[in-house]
């Protein structure tokens, strides 16, 4: 059996989220613990009680999301390793792969992922933007739409989903007006989101320097197995071309369709183990890659029934 690991970006968090699989694994319990410590902050306790709104905040839903998704990693990797052909992480969640894959160890990877909550934090606040989801197929491309409205204000698409999910980003005045374009073009919903900050777009420029340097202080190692990259969608296999792109991702829309195809195209039958909070990825591969099965595993039962599967 070949698996391809999946790992969510921001927005799958969620009060109570790990606090099953804590409660059931010791080494889950363990990787809560580490990040703890790592951090300096109860973010363990943040996870599993809340409350909501804080647990939102950029900078405790990034590590909060990496360390889900590590305790998942860390209860099932001996059985469920021999059989991974690759991984992708959504957003935030490339950190993650890049954790599973043996490139970043678990406190590095934490503290990166909190710095990296803080800066875009931070370059929203001093250019404040917004971000929108175009749902429904359109009778024009979306980057045809965002580069009409960009005379209103710079906007740009952020998340290529789905083939009729995109995430646009950049200034209030330029989504506003690409939202109105893309329901003139046959859309059938165009949503603005809860978001600090116009994440993925020229507006997260100042955060890339200080991103950057943080990732120059962590302990890098190649990757076990190939993690497919948000700006690519490509393969990477070095620690040096990981830390190029990971900077790069701050300014640059997810490709998540290149992505998931790209995998699917390199692994035919291949099954998708999305490993974290949630089914949101896992939903998408419905319309992704229809031929290939899609497991979640984020809660102690959907581990305990990965394991059994694996014998």
């Amino acid at each position: 059996m070949d698996l391809l690991l999946l790992f969510p970006g921001q927005g799958s968090q969620k009060p109570g989220m790990a606090k099953d699989l804590a409660a059931v694994f010791p080494a889950a319990r363990d990787v809560w613990d580490r990040a703890d410590v790592a951090l300096g902050s109860p973010l363990s306790a943040l996870a599993f009680e809340g409350p909501a709104d804080e647990l939102t905040l950029t900078h405790n839903a990034q590590p909060a999301l990496l360390t889900h998704g590590a305790a998942v990693w860390a209860v099932v990797q001996e059985k469920v390793a021999p059989f991974v052909r690759g991984a992708a992480g959504h957003s935030l969640g490339e950190f993650t792969a890049y954790h599973a894959v043996g490139a970043l160890p678990l406190e590095d990877a934490v503290r990166l992922v909190r710095r990296r909550g803080e800066l875009m934090y931070e370059a929203g606040t001093a250019r404040p933007g917004a971000m929108a989801a175009i749902l429904g197929e359109l009778q024009r491309p979306i980057d045809e739409i965002c580069a009409e409205a960009s005379a209103a204000g710079v906007v740009v698409p952020a998340n290529y989903n789905a083939l009729e999910q995109t995430v646009i980003s950049g200034e209030v005045a330029g989504v506003e007006w690409a939202m109105e374009l893309a329901k003139a073009a046959g859309a059938k919903r165009a949503v603005r989101l809860n978001v600090s900050g116009a994440f993925h777009s020229p507006l997260m420029a100042p955060a890339t320097a200080g991103l950057d340097a943080a990732l120059s202080t962590a302990r890098w190692s190649d990757p076990a197995f190939p993690v497919y990259s948000n700006v690519t969608a490509h393969r990477v296999a070095d620690a040096a071309t990981a830390r190029q792109l990971l900077v790069q991702q701050l300014t640059s829309p997810v490709r998540w369709v290149e992505v998931i195809r790209a995998m699917a195209s390199e692994r035919p039958g291949a099954t998708f183990v999305e490993m974290g909070p949630g089914n949101v990825l896992t939903g998408l591969l419905k319309r992704l890659a229809p031929g290939h099965p899609a497991i979640t595993c984020g809660t102690a039962a959907e581990v305990e029934a990965l394991l059994a599967t694996l014998g």
